[in-house]
């Protein structure tokens, strides 16, 4: 099989792998439009540190109070579409047995009879809200990247917990690739990024041949992106670094430059260990 097949598992965590809640705000897009029944879930006594992620105390619609505890769910659709189905996988990245973790999930992947899997991420970096979202899109299975036209990773590091269930799920035998979008780092403030959010539905539709509805999105990215064009209206330094970062990715997306520019910001992101850069001030050497 030189593609991800009819039944695809959507993978998405919350956490160091969702600058501006990209990644899991694509797959509640997906969730809420569709129907979606609770195939497997884990259980969080096993993988999760509750002084790190906490128990959420939340109203209930009579007025009474429950505890929400830390999970990740593998959803199943409920009507089998004509087409590409997609499985989504959700959840809090796992604080501890990270091998235990991912086995169990790949073995429930393997009783949905899953075809390929798509992890999505997004990562802080140094790129303009006013231009397209870079998407890197990698895999290391050589069959998909040659069909679907993928980079292939070459970074060496620490990883998170998308990382070790790809690699297991290729070892099981199930075609694996991995969506990243690039969020600009200086919009912590205008998080959720719904811009990045649909660059990743978009990316996904496109490799995987599911019709993914869009909804409101596209006009949620025009509204973030004018709100962040305001802020930066009233502050002469942020137009000024916007202006340079403009000029990087367009010298990026001339026909001259290096077709693997995207996928070194990828790497350069994974080696600080996940931490976005941060604009630079009068003593950074990048100024």
């Amino acid at each position: 099989m030189d593609t991800l097949g009819d039944r695809v598992l959507v993978v998405a965590f919350d956490g160091w792998n969702d600058a501006g809640e990209a990644a899991t705000a694509a797959a509640t897009q997906i969730r809420e439009r569709g129907t979606y029944d609770s195939a497997f879930t884990v259980d969080p006594e096993l993988y999760f540190d509750y002084q790190y992620t906490r128990p959420q105390m939340r109203m209930d619609a009579d007025g009474s109070r429950s505890l929400v505890w830390p999970d990740t769910t593998l959803w199943r659709p409920r009507r089998r579409p004509a087409g590409v189905g997609l499985w989504l996988l959700t959840g809090v990245e796992p604080a501890r047995a990270w091998q235990g973790f991912a086995a169990e999930l790949i073995d429930a992947a393997l009783s949905e009879d899953i075809t390929g899997i798509v992890a999505l991420g997004s990562m802080m970096s140094d790129v303009p809200h006013t231009r397209p979202i870079s998407i890197f899109s990698g895999t290391d299975n050589e069959r998909l990247r040659v069909a679907l036209n993928l980079e292939r990773p070459s970074y060496e590091g620490p990883v998170g917990i998308l990382s070790v269930l790809t690699a297991a799920a290729e070892t099981a035998g199930i075609p694996t690739a991995a969506l990243w979008a690039s969020v600009p780092h200086y919009v912590a403030g205008h998080t959720p990024s719904p811009k990045a959010t649909l660059a990743l539905i978009d990316r996904l539709a496109e490799i995987t041949g599911a019709e993914i509805p869009r909804g409101e999105l596209p006009a949620e990215a025009l509204a973030w992106e004018a709100s962040i064009d305001a802020a930066a209206a009233d502050d002469e330094e942020m137009t000024e670094y916007i202006h340079q970062l403009e000029q990087t990715r367009d010298t990026w997306d001339s026909p001259e430059a290096s077709g693997d520019a995207i996928a070194q910001e990828f790497e350069r992101y994974l080696r600080r260990g996940g931490d976005g850069p941060t604009k630079p001030g009068r003593d950074d050497p990048r100024r």
